[in-house]
């Protein structure tokens, strides 16, 4: 019995990043997590006007730019100027991006919705919280992976939305893209900050970027820098990224250093060639030296001097066309379900799903058969793990014409998701299943040919149902050159490649995870090559054993003979009655029935456990639980450190399910 530990992802991050401008400037690290707060603690918490809100069908108005989406209850006046100037800051950061990193470097796949309320009272329904309230922001920037909200109060208000908005602009616009390794993080604060000041000039045709920070300037004159080595191997567990009292640090010198080196005279080709240098995988170390022909005490002091004189010269931009569109972006009225269901799927990403699901439910009241609020609420049901239930609603906004590509394939991910037991694993996919999975996979790839996941889940299927592996390698090697950072997709190719029997290929593979970002992938990756070695030790004892009786060549068709019940793997045995197999986050207890006694065997390295049949009685799934009726098997174990401690008689090996009667 093949079982295949689910490691597909829900494709987007499960996790929502906000950030918000709150008074003066925040970091905007700080910010999100100020703004968060578990779910149980919002519930009722929203004002009232949220509950209350009355709009006719002239309230709203609906836009559409380049690369954004635009609703609003704001003037028509108010709408088009957002909208010009996120385009005109896009294309700023796109120009200038483009001298430093190939064009491939940004990502514009994430929709962007942009709402524009007319004042804050309009907005403050719509905040984000903080300690059960509103927060005090003017403009906040959401995104889920998915989808990526921008919102903000119209009008000249004393603080300005947009720089907080920009540098989290700057994160979606870099979190994808086909670099084969993600920007290093001093990097991507030290962008996200430097364009942060942006803005337009010369009527819209030119842009300035690059103005000094004033708080980032006033710390970095009073406090000693981090040291630029440590600076530069810094990432997001580090405590200088993670820690209140030092992160503020850390912005600030990241934020100076790009400075330096995009403003520099002769720096800025060295910035380029070094940072295309760590996207292609090569050790920091090693770019540096060979990027910059120097080492980390001479830049560092670099730096200091430059700090030290406090100019932070801008940088001006001329766009490829004047980007003063205000006239030509036109307007039209969006209706009061349209806007509902805009604003319900705004707050329930915020964590405010109980405002979120009224907002949607009233939407659906007026039109019963509009897609968009039931993608929306198919949504928040997945990531509820209410899989049931999602999958009716994809079911009927694809039913009622959704173009959108992600209702297709969500109605195939949760009805992958109805198949995983409580171990987190699947065994096996009903052919009806399977039949509907890659039909509605199949019309996602039609509408969106690009998306990565859309290849992974095909691919899965394959694994899963053990059918077409050479096709599943294909599928998710596209997977892999359309999101190149993604571990785990990285990882369901060397699933393949065991499948396959492949195992040189799957350890090379997985030797690549080695140094993977998250630990459930180096986990697993690390257990797979332990799989690996010790399938190939048992097939070489049992070639070895082979050739000495006989002296048969390896490839005789007899060799290739599967070894006896209870010869196939090497441990400790007991044979009896599987009455239970019990799974939680720790791992798997299987509970075992002699003649004599119970036995218990637990394991944490669910990915080693092996399962095997000797007879077509036993299902193609078992799923956690009680055993009814009990199996008799033969388990294979090794004796565990802890179990002694923990009243377990080993780590279980492998588990054979045997006929009755069989010696």
């Amino acid at each position: 019995m093949w079982r295949h530990f689910v490691t597909f992802t829900f494709g987007f991050s499960l996790f929502t990043a906000t950030a918000i401008l709150c008074g003066g400037r925040l970091s905007p690290t700080a910010a999100a997590k100020d703004a968060w707060l578990k779910p149980e603690q919002t519930h009722g918490s929203a004002p009232a006007p949220v509950r209350s809100m009355a709009m006719t069908k002239d309230d709203w108005l609906k836009a559409q730019s380049n690369h954004f989406t635009l609703i609003g209850d704001a003037s028509e006046k108010d709408i088009r100027n957002a909208g010009m100037r996120l385009e005109q800051f896009r294309e700023a950061f796109s120009q200038i991006i483009s001298q430093i990193i190939s064009p491939a470097f940004i990502d514009s796949s994430v929709p962007i919705t942009v709402i524009v309320f007319k004042n804050d009272s309009a907005y403050r329904p719509f905040k984000p919280l903080h300690q059960g309230r509103p927060a005090d922001v003017s403009g906040h920037f959401q995104s889920s992976g998915d989808s990526a909200y921008i919102a903000l109060a119209a009008g000249r208000g004393e603080r300005n939305p947009y720089a907080v908005i920009f540098h989290e602009y700057i994160h979606a616009l870099t979190s994808g893209g086909s670099l084969p390794a993600p920007l290093p993080t001093w990097l991507s604060e030290g962008l996200a900050e430097y364009f942060s000041s942006f803005e337009a000039t010369g009527g819209g045709k030119k842009g300035r970027i690059g103005a000094a920070i004033a708080g980032h300037a006033r710390l970095l004159r009073e406090r000693s820098l981090i040291p630029l080595e440590t600076l530069l191997a810094a990432d997001q567990t580090s405590p200088f990224y993670v820690e209140s009292e030092k992160k503020g640090l850390f912005y600030a010198e990241s934020w100076a250093l790009t400075h330096y080196l995009l403003r520099q005279d002769g720096r800025r080709s060295q910035f380029r060639e070094f940072i295309n240098s760590l996207a292609q995988g090569k050790p920091a170390d090693r770019s540096f030296k060979q990027a910059f022909q120097t080492d980390y005490a001479t830049l560092e002091q670099e730096l200091k001097n430059y700090i030290s004189r406090g100019a932070y010269p801008t940088e001006d931009v001329t766009f490829a066309r004047q980007l003063g569109f205000n006239a030509e972006l036109k307007t039209a009225p969006l209706s009061e379900a349209g806007a509902l269901t805009y604003l319900g799927d705004l707050l329930w990403r915020i964590q405010r799903s109980v405002d979120g699901e009224a907002l949607l439910n009233r939407a659906l009241s007026i039109d019963p058969s509009l897609a968009a609020a039931h993608q929306s609420l198919g949504t928040l049901r997945l990531r509820q793990n209410r899989y049931a239930e999602a999958r009716r609603h994809f079911r009927r906004a694809i039913e009622a014409g959704s173009q959108d590509f992600l209702s297709h394939y969500y109605y195939a991910l949760a009805i992958h998701r109805e198949q995983v037991d409580e171990s987190q694993y699947v065994s096996d996919l009903p052919e009806d299943s399977v039949r509907e999975m890659r039909a509605s996979l199949g019309r996602a790839r039609q509408l969106n040919p690009d998306f990565a996941d859309t290849y992974k889940l095909l691919a899965f299927i394959n694994l899963v149902t053990n059918e077409n592996l050479d096709e599943a390698i294909n599928l998710i090697n596209r997977a892999i050159a359309l999101a190149p950072h993604r571990e785990d997709v990285v990882y369901t190719l060397a699933q393949i490649q065991m499948r396959k029997n492949d195992y040189a290929a799957a350890r090379q593979t997985a030797q690549t995870l080695a140094g993977a970002a998250k630990s459930d992938i180096r986990e697993r990756a690390a257990n797979m090559l332990e799989n690996i070695a010790r399938v190939e030790d048992r097939l070489a004892k049992i070639k070895a054993e082979s050739e000495a009786r006989g002296g048969r060549p390896a490839d005789d068709q007899s060799s290739t003979r599967p070894p006896l019940p209870g010869r196939r793997f090497q441990g400790d045995q007991v044979r009896g009655l599987l009455t239970r197999i019990d799974c939680d986050d720790g791992g798997v207890m299987l509970t075992v029935k002699t003649e004599s006694r119970s036995f218990k065997f637990r394991t944490a390295r669910t990915s080693q456990l092996i399962f095997v049949r000797y007879t077509p009685e036993i299902p193609n799934s078992i799923i956690c639980g009680p055993i009814d009726p009990a199996r008799l098997v033969i388990v294979t174990y090794r004796g565990s450190p802890q179990s002694g401690l923990d009243n377990f008689d080993g780590e279980p090996i492998g588990v054979e399910f045997v006929k009755p009667g069989t010696p």
